[in-house]
């Protein structure tokens, strides 16, 4: 894998994040800023399950990097990530099972698969993937899916959802008092990140993903945060220094928010940012 070709997973285990889209209520201002912030095109197509029935696909030097469509009238912009599943089917069952709600599907998209989109035990909306043997998706390079975190005020519920769903090992990287945050791993490599909303987030707070893309450590997280302002973004939370990298956290023109981090610059010692709710207007 070179730095200029992000990687395609071709067979995935259920439970590993296989795409991450943007709701949106303006997709040619979208596409404009983070085309500029990232280097994305995009290509759109016909897609039975969102309200214009058109699908943006970004794309990263020819590779599948995530989703983009306008969302109904009274759904919030925002970033969602997509779980792969084995029979979208199955995981409806076992949805309802586990204290969600299934609120649309299990659907056939033509060329990709079949999604389910549903609310889990913990109120977040999350969508599950049994994708097409051809499906692709970029991660492992700059511009690309690093990860995200779950971020809700019910931790119990959320662990006992995804991890009898997934069979995920949960492991507390906080000291789950002052700070409840969580690893969710298969076979001992992490998944996906859980964390419990501190005072530095409103009770009104929905329940929502937070969804992380590398950035060019030539570049860096604080040059990415700069640029986002310049193409009509904003800085919710400025550039700070964790155990996994620096990270920022941003909101598109339409106030989507997501986080941007660069791995190679880690500091020791530092914990969770004290930071403002990016959720409160």
């Amino acid at each position: 894998m070179s730095l200029s070709s992000p990687s395609v997973p071709r067979v995935l285990p259920s439970g590993i994040p296989c795409w991450i889209e943007l709701s949106t209520t303006d997709e040619a201002r979208a596409q404009h800023f983070y085309g500029n912030l990232f280097g994305w095109q995009y290509a759109t197509n016909r897609d039975p399950a969102t309200p214009t029935r058109r699908y943006s696909i970004a794309s990263l030097n020819g590779v599948a990097v995530g989703g983009l469509y306008t969302g109904a009238r009274n759904q919030a912009p925002g970033w969602t990530v997509h779980l792969s599943v084995q029979h979208t089917a199955s995981a409806a069952e076992w949805v309802t099972e586990l204290g969600g709600k299934v609120t649309l599907g299990p659907i056939a998209i033509p060329q990709r698969g079949s999604i389910l989109h549903a609310i889990d035990a913990s109120g977040a909306p999350v969508v599950f993937w049994e994708p097409d043997v051809s499906w692709e998706f970029g991660t492992g390079v700059a511009n690309t899916f690093s990860g995200a975190d779950l971020n809700v005020h019910d931790g119990e519920a959320a662990d006992h959802f995804y991890c009898r769903l997934f069979n995920y090992q949960s492991h507390q990287i906080g000291d789950a008092e002052t700070v409840d945050y969580a690893e969710w791993c298969i076979e001992h490599e992490p998944v996906l990140y859980r964390y419990v909303m501190g005072r530095e987030y409103l009770p009104s707070t929905p329940p929502h993903w937070l969804v992380y893309i590398k950035v060019d450590p030539a570049k860096g997280t604080d040059a990415v945060a700069g640029q986002a302002l310049l193409h009509g973004g904003s800085v919710v939370i400025e550039p700070y220094d964790t155990p996994f990298g620096r990270v920022a956290i941003l909101a598109d023109p339409d106030g989507a928010v997501f986080a941007v981090i660069d791995h190679e610059y880690i500091a020791d010692n530092v914990g969770r940012a004290e930071v403002d709710d990016p959720y409160d207007d």
